[in-house]
């Protein structure tokens, strides 16, 4: 599956929850999975594939993790601002202000609860992707000036891609 670019409708919808985890989820996990490997990502929702449901993926320091319907339930009140980029505006980096430490609560693939706690980048992509599935892009953290920039930067290198 293709990743979902900046200006996909996709991209700016809260996506829906989970009902049941089915063979059509773990699909859904897969191709993600998949997605995620081929443009060296570290994370990916299920919205960037084009499925607004509240499915996400790490893969952060080699260990793995998939979580269903996540919540992100705590975070630290320490915040540090660094370089992040997205699958689905690729090309671009911009300085964001993210929560040192979070946890997320969510199921597994096995319908199991899970919690999963992370800090440094693990923390960071855990709040990049909660924030795909409520519609949020990275860019919508930055100033409107920077934003315009980045935007520009990313129309730029995708029409030089295309041609």
């Amino acid at each position: 599956m293709e990743i979902r670019k900046y200006g996909d409708p996709v991209l700016r919808k809260k996506a829906a929850l989970v009902g049941r985890i089915d063979e059509e989820t773990k699909r859904t996990c897969k191709a993600m999975i998949e997605a995620m490997i081929r443009a060296k990502g570290m994370g990916i929702a299920a919205p960037q594939i084009g499925v607004s449901q509240r499915i996400i993926v790490l893969d952060v320091d080699g260990q793995l993790h998939i979580l269903v319907n996540p919540e992100l339930i705590e975070t630290s009140t320490e915040e540090i601002e660094s370089q992040e980029g997205c699958l689905s505006v690729p090309g671009v980096e911009g300085p964001v202000a993210r929560h040192v430490k979070a946890c997320l609560r969510g199921t597994t693939l096995e319908g199991e609860s899970a919690e999963l706690r992370g800090e440094g980048v693990l923390a960071r992509a855990m709040q990049h992707e909660i924030d795909h599935l409520n519609g949020v892009l990275f860019i919508d953290h930055l100033s409107p000036v920077k934003r315009r920039s980045l935007l520009k930067e990313f129309s730029r290198k995708k029409r030089e891609k295309d041609e």
